[in-house]
């Protein structure tokens, strides 16, 4: 049996995607013919221009909605405006580094907030379309810090371990369905944001870009290689494929090898 993926007519929505990771997967589902929606909780014209460069280089229907993931209602509205949800892909996060004592309350609250609770929301609003539909993916973008941890990362940690055990349920309660639930848990990605840092890592150790890359960021990447979005996009395009259907409540490592350790 050969498995061909053709997304067409399905309708994906990826929260968080006007940059990075969201923003690959955005692509990778367009160039497999699926109609996304991207979004992230800013509204301006280089937003919308990213979802017309999308369609125009696609084919696809590409929309921008705005919807800030810290709040619950703007969550479900988000799922409510695409009208349509085939494929849910919780991507939107933040991150906050601080010792427990000294963690702000208020980081703490966004994090989960942002990370975890709204894929509570999206998930919610989004599986009785799925089941009018008669199809459906929910990819959560977790993390190798939802598999394992780190010091001073604590609300990011706890968040993609709820990602994780989301994730799980989400997958049995619609396990005799047409539909699958599966996180996907990058290691270091090479993202605008993580690029940004590296300038700064490198005043702050005086190291090369290369050595910063090597002996900081992927210090616990074993392939001493970056993950790519297009990597990323690749996988959650395989997840909404034939070949995924009996794959769920499941994770799925995109990290070099860092969870194996």
């Amino acid at each position: 049996m050969t498995f061909e993926i053709s997304l067409s007519g399905k309708t994906a929505v990826i929260t968080g995607s006007n940059s990075g990771i969201g923003l690959g997967m955005a692509w990778e589902l367009a160039r497999a013919g699926a109609d996304v929606v991207l979004n992230s909780f800013s509204d301006n014209e280089d937003d919308h221009a990213l979802a017309k460069q999308i369609a125009d280089d696609t084919g696809t229907n590409a929309r921008y909605i705005q919807a800030d993931m810290s709040k619950g209602d703007q969550c479900r509205a988000l799922i409510e405006k695409a009208g349509s949800c085939d494929i849910l892909i919780n991507n939107a996060g933040i991150q906050h580094v601080a010792a427990l004592p000294e963690f702000p309350i208020e980081k703490w609250d966004a994090i989960i907030a942002i990370n975890l609770s709204s894929a509570f929301h999206t998930t919610a609003m989004a599986l009785p379309m799925m089941r009018d539909a008669g199809w459906g993916r929910v990819i959560n973008i977790s993390s190798a810090h939802g598999l394992t941890a780190s010091p001073y990362k604590a609300a990011y940690v706890a968040a993609k371990h709820g990602i994780v055990g989301l994730t799980k349920t989400t997958a049995l309660e619609t396990a005799q369905e047409p539909i699958t639930a599966n996180a996907i848990c990058p290691g270091y990605v090479l993202t605008p944001i993580v690029e940004k840092q590296i300038p700064d890592t490198m005043k702050e150790y005086d190291m090369s870009r290369e050595e910063v890359i090597q002996n900081v960021m992927l210090t616990r990447q074993p392939s001493k290689e970056f993950a790519t979005t297009e990597q990323l996009g690749g996988t959650a395009v395989f997840l909404c494929s034939p070949a995924a259907d009996q794959i769920t409540g499941t994770t799925i490592s995109v990290d070099g090898g860092w969870t194996a350790l």
